[in-house]
C-alpha cells in the first residue's frame, strides 16, 4: 500500500515539486496579511505551520476532486493514470479526503476556532467543484467559464491562509488592502492552469482538452501572457500597499520578459515536450512572485527595521 501511494503521489501530486510553491504561497500570504495590518515582525511559527499544512491539504483535495469528476474520461482516454488502472481506488481517495478534513479541522481548532467558518466555506466550494457545480455539460462547452469558476477556489484558499494571521490577531474581517493579494491569487491560478495545458501537437492526447488544442498554440500563449500581465498589475498594486512596489515590478518585468522568450521558443516549432518549458516557467513565476509579495519583504522589514 505504501508503495502504491508513493507511485500515486509521484504521478499525480508530486510532493517535492508542489511543496516549495505551496510553502511560498502560504508563508507569503501570512506575511502579507501581517504587513498590510502594520506588523513588521516575522509571523510566529504556529500560524505559518497551520497555513502551510492546511493549504497543502487544500491542493491535495483539489487533485482528489479531479480524480472523481474526471474518472469516466480518464477511464476512456487516459487508462494509464493510477485510478483507472487500479493502482488506487476512488474509495481510497475518499478516505484520504476525509483524513484531510479531520486534520484541517484539528489545525483550525488548535490555532483559532473562528477559522472554522472560513474552512467550511472553502470546503463547500470544493464540494461544488467536485460535482462540477451540477452543470458539467454546460461548463465543458464553455472553457473560459469553466476555468474562471474553478479558479475562484484560489482566492478562497488564500483568504483562509491569510486568516491564519488576522483571525488570531483579533480581526473580525480581513484587513483593508488584502483584496489585491486575493486578486493576485485568482489571476495567478489562471497563469498556472493555462501554462500546464499548453502542448506541442505531438503531445496532444485524444479526449484531453488542452488550451493549445481549444484555442490554437498562438492564442494559448497570448492568453497565458495576458494572465501574466494581469497578475503583475495586481501584484504591483498589492506591493504598493506594503511599500515594496519597486522591487516587485523589477522582478516581475524580468520574469515576464523571460516568459515571453519561453513563449516565442515554444511557437518557433512544433517540437515535442516543448510545452513543459511553459509549465515550468509558470511554476517559477508563481514561486518568485509570491515570495516577493510577502515573505521576502517581511524578512527584510524584520531584520532591517525599515
Amino acid at each position: 500500500m505504501a508503495s502504491r501511494w508513493w507511485t500515486y503521489q509521484r504521478e499525480r501530486f508530486p510532493v517535492f515539486a508542489h511543496a516549495p510553491i505551496i510553502a511560498a504561497f502560504s508563508l507569503s500570504a501570512v506575511s502579507y496579511s501581517a504587513l498590510i495590518r502594520g506588523t513588521h515582525h516575522v509571523p510566529a511559527w504556529k500560524p505559518c505551520i497551520v497555513a502551510f499544512a492546511t493549504s497543502f491539504l487544500f491542493f491535495l483535495q483539489l487533485r482528489i476532486a479531479d480524480e472523481f469528476k474526471d474518472f469516466e474520461e480518464d477511464s476512456l482516454y487516459r487508462p494509464y493514470r493510477p485510478v483507472p488502472r487500479g493502482l488506487i481506488s476512488l474509495r481510497d481517495l475518499g478516505w484520504l479526503w476525509a483524513g484531510c478534513i479531520v486534520f484541517q479541522l484539528t489545525l483550525a481548532l488548535w490555532l483559532a476556532p473562528r477559522l472554522i467558518v472560513l474552512l467550511l466555506l472553502t470546503w463547500l466550494y470544493l464540494g461544488l467543484m467536485s460535482k462540477e457545480f451540477f452543470a458539467r455539460r454546460w461548463l465543458k462547452a464553455r472553457p473560459i467559464t469553466y476555468m474562471v469558476t474553478h479558479m475562484a477556489i484560489m482566492p478562497l484558499v488564500d483568504l483562509y491562509t491569510t486568516s491564519c494571521d488576522w483571525v488570531p490577531a483579533g480581526f473580525v474581517r480581513p484587513p483593508p488592502g488584502l483584496l489585491w493579494f486575493l486578486l493576485v491569487s485568482f489571476f495567478n491560478g489562471m497563469v498556472v492552469e493555462i501554462g500546464r495545458k499548453i502542448r506541442s501537437p505531438q503531445d496532444e492526447e485524444s479526449g484531453v482538452e488542452t488550451y493549445s488544442f481549444l484555442w490554437g498554440r498562438l492564442n494559448a500563449i497570448l492568453a497565458w501572457l495576458g494572465m501574466l500581465a494581469c497578475t503583475a498589475g495586481f501584484a504591483y498594486v498589492a506591493a504598493r500597499g506594503i511599500g515594496f512596489a519597486r522591487p516587485v515590478i523589477i522582478l516581475l518585468l524580468i520574469l515576464f520578459l523571460t516568459a515571453l522568450a519561453v513563449g516565442v521558443y515554444f511557437l518557433q516549432g512544433a517540437v515535442t515536450k516543448r510545452g513543459k518549458y511553459v509549465e515550468t516557467m509558470a511554476g517559477v513565476w508563481s514561486l518568485l512572485m509570491y515570495l516577493s509579495l510577502g515573505f521576502v519583504p517581511m524578512v527584510l522589514r524584520h531584520w532591517g527595521g525599515a
